[in-house]
This record gives structure tokens, C-alpha cells and sequence, in this order.
């Protein structure tokens, strides 16, 4: 799934995505679409592509600039953001999907999947991706994928140690510690993604149905105008889990991003020019089935 900075003007459901916050970073976002578009080469033409986790279309958009012959479709789990893709792009056929589920039309050359597996849990990631890649056909389909690899970032830790912290948000992420206990959540007892298996585990799950599996990891740097800025990227990713656990009225979810920016400011030292440069690394798969 799914991104310069304006006031969102649209306005998700509660518990959905917002695409106008999404978007407050379009170029930025984009790089990784981009790149992931030019590895793939000059030569290289499908006939049929579908954008998993299309978000509001800014990588649609990219796909169909880049192979404007294709007939292309887009899916996304969010009725917010398949919303914005369509009103953006009129043309193109979006729908709402459960990637644990779906199934691409028969004959899907490229598979291309912007920012959307990290959401899945660990133990669905791989064999989803997997999944996928066998409905394509051997000699002809590849499935190339780009995933923020973050978890571990300054960004992201301090969205845990935020949540750990006394404060009236307390008692909303203590359902999740619980659920950690259990084995039913993730290890870090917040509402907070897996972090992403090692390069080797997804080259051995996908070399054998595979002619060959290219992998690596790209570090951004994002130069944003402060702290705010990071507070104002993340709200479109990944700071929703922690903000959907919260209720939207009485400052309880005020007082976390409050709690959670002075971490930042301890994490991100002011540049010369007042900017702060936030890292984010980007881990690219592409499996040419």
C-alpha cells in the first residue's frame, strides 16, 4: 500500500488509511517506485500488470506512464485509498483485495507491489508472496516488490518506546502486551508491524520456483524541514497502527504523538539549516518466475 507537506484535506474512515496524508510526501515516496521501474529495464514490456497494495495510485500512475501499452489494474485492502486511485485515475480498474486471498487474472506478466507486504505478520509475509508468485507463468511473470525495512530505525523504535512510556495512552496498548504474552501479537506487545525477514529467507523460499531472484536494500535519506515533518510522514504509515488503537476524542492520541515527537528530537539532531535528515531503508525483491 501505499508521499512536501499541505494540510490533509480528505478524510479516511476511522480505522481507515487517509490518502491525502499518504500523499503529503509523493515525490519521496515515488524514488523506490521509480527504482524499482528502472530495474527492471529499458527492454522490458508486460502485457498485463496488476499493482498490489496500490495505495491512491501514485504507483499506478508511474506503471502506466512507464508501460503505457499494458492493460493494468490496481488492489488495495484500504476503501479509502481505492477510492482516491480511482477519482485519480478514471481509467484504470481498481478494487478492493485482501492479498492473503487474492488471486491475479491469468497471464499477469508483472506483479508489482509498492510498500505493501510489510503489513502482513511474518509468519503470512513469505508464503502470501510465494503464493502469488506461483499463479504466474513459469518463463514469463515477474513479481518485484519494495518494503520499507524500518523497524529497527530510530523512527519506528520510538514509536514502541513511546508506547511503553506511563501515560493516558497506557491502558489501550495493554491489550497488546497481552496479546504478545499469549503468542497471538507481535514481540514487541504493540500494535506495531514484524520487522521484515533477512534477504536469505526470501532468496531460499523463492529461488526454487524461480529463474532467478535478485535482492537488496536501498538507504533514503529524506531531507524534511523538522521534526514535525517526521511526525507528519509517518502518520500516512507507519504511526496509523499505533493511532488507530487510540480514541480519536479526549487528547489521549495528542498526547502520544506529543510523547513520541520529544523522542524524535532526541533521536534526529537539527542540520545546519534547521532541516532533519530521516534514513529510511528500503528492502527491493524481484523474482522472474
Amino acid at each position: 500500500m501505499s508521499t512536501t507537506s499541505t494540510t490533509p484535506s480528505q478524510k479516511a474512515g476511522e480505522g481507515d488509511w487517509s490518502p491525502d496524508q499518504y500523499l503529503l510526501f509523493r515525490d519521496a515516496r515515488n524514488r523506490p517506485v521509480q527504482d524499482l521501474i528502472t530495474f527492471l529495464g529499458p527492454d522490458y514490456s508486460p502485457k498485463r500488470i496488476v499493482d498490489l497494495g496500490c495505495g491512491p495510485g501514485n504507483s499506478t500512475e508511474l506503471l502506466a506512464a512507464r508501460y503505457p501499452s499494458a492493460h493494468i489494474s490496481g488492489v488495495d485492502s484500504s476503501p479509502a485509498m481505492v477510492a482516491k486511485a480511482r477519482a485519480t485515475l478514471p481509467s484504470i480498474a481498481f478494487s478492493e483485495a485482501d492479498l492473503r486471498t487474492y488471486t491475479p487474472e491469468p497471464g499477469t506478466d508483472l506483479l508489482f507491489a509498492n510498500a505493501v507486504f510489510q503489513w502482513l505478520r511474518r509468519s503470512e509475509r513469505i508464503p502470501t508472496i510465494t503464493r502469488l508468485l506461483l499463479t504466474q507463468q513459469p518463463g514469463r511473470g515477474v513479481l518485484a516488490l519494495q518494503m520499507p525495512d524500518n523497524y529497527d530505525e530510530p523512527s519506528h523504535r520510538a514509536m514502541r518506546e513511546a508506547a511503553a512510556a506511563p501515560g493516558p495512552w497506557t491502558p489501550y496498548f495493554a491489550r497488546f502486551s497481552r496479546d504478545s504474552d499469549s503468542g497471538s501479537g507481535n514481540d514487541s506487545g504493540t500494535p506495531d508491524r514484524d520487522p521484515l525477514e533477512t534477504p536469505l529467507e526470501y532468496y531460499n523460499a523463492l529461488r526454487p520456483h524461480c529463474r532467478a531472484v535478485e535482492t537488496w536494500t536501498t538507504r533514503y535519506v529524506h531531507v524534511l524541514a523538522g521534526h514535525e515533518q517526521i511526525v507528519e510522514w509517518v502518520r500516512g504509515t507507519g504511526l496509523q497502527p499505533f493511532l488507530h488503537a487510540l480514541p480519536a476524542e479526549g487528547g489521549v492520541r495528542e498526547a502520544f504523538v506529543a510523547e513520541y515527537r520529544r523522542r524524535l528530537e532526541r533521536e534526529y539532531p537539527l542540520a545546519v539549516d534547521g532541516s532533519v535528515l530521516l534514513e529510511y531503508p528500503r528492502r527491493f525483491v524481484v523474482a522472474f518466475r
